[in-house]
């Protein structure tokens, strides 16, 4: 799945950033990816967020940040969403109560901030909403470059794996 959403990701974005754990295996991926090891244990999705922004903020001002398991992900939704950003340091995704931190586009000068927060003991993206400049973006707004909401659906056990391939055209796995 991380080789299909790094073409994915690639169809509108350079570079691409895949972080991974310090001992991570990785399956092989194409030389133009930079590929960031988590830079701190056990710190919880800010942690990593900070990591890829670390490696990417020389080669560019935003990042687009999604997880690995998201393999309906519309490049159109992710173009959207860098529109989105305006002079904001955060556009993120907002269905109801509920934000969107691994589908949200962060400014990679927001690397100190994290570090920071990551010191203080936070884990959680959310805690910049405190420290940052948020558009919250409400999904709905969204659809006419993904209708069905697509990017957000993400895969966490087997079960749904198997559902996204039968929606996707494949034979389901057992």
């Amino acid at each position: 799945m991380l080789e299909h959403m790094v073409d994915r990701l690639c169809e509108s974005l350079a570079p691409v950033v895949v972080v991974a754990a310090p001992d991570q295996q990785l399956p092989q991926l194409p030389p133009s990816i930079l590929v960031a090891r988590d830079i701190h244990t056990d710190a919880g999705p800010l942690a990593g967020i900070h990591t890829g922004l670390l490696a990417l903020a020389p080669h560019a001002d935003i990042a687009y940040v999604t997880s690995c398991d998201a393999p309906f992900l519309r490049t159109a939704l992710v173009n959207e969403m860098v529109n989105r950003l305006g002079s904001a340091d955060l556009a993120i995704p907002k269905d109801g109560d509920y934000h969107h931190p691994l589908a949200a586009v962060y400014r990679t000068s927001l690397a100190g901030v994290i570090d920071r927060l990551l010191h203080s003991g936070a884990r959680r993206p959310l805690s910049l909403f405190k420290e940052a400049r948020v558009h919250e973006v409400d999904v709905d707004s969204l659809r006419e470059v993904d209708p069905a909401l697509d990017s957000f659906r993400n895969l966490n056990c087997p079960d749904e794996y198997r559902q996204a391939l039968i929606d996707a055209g494949f034979p389901a796995r057992p």
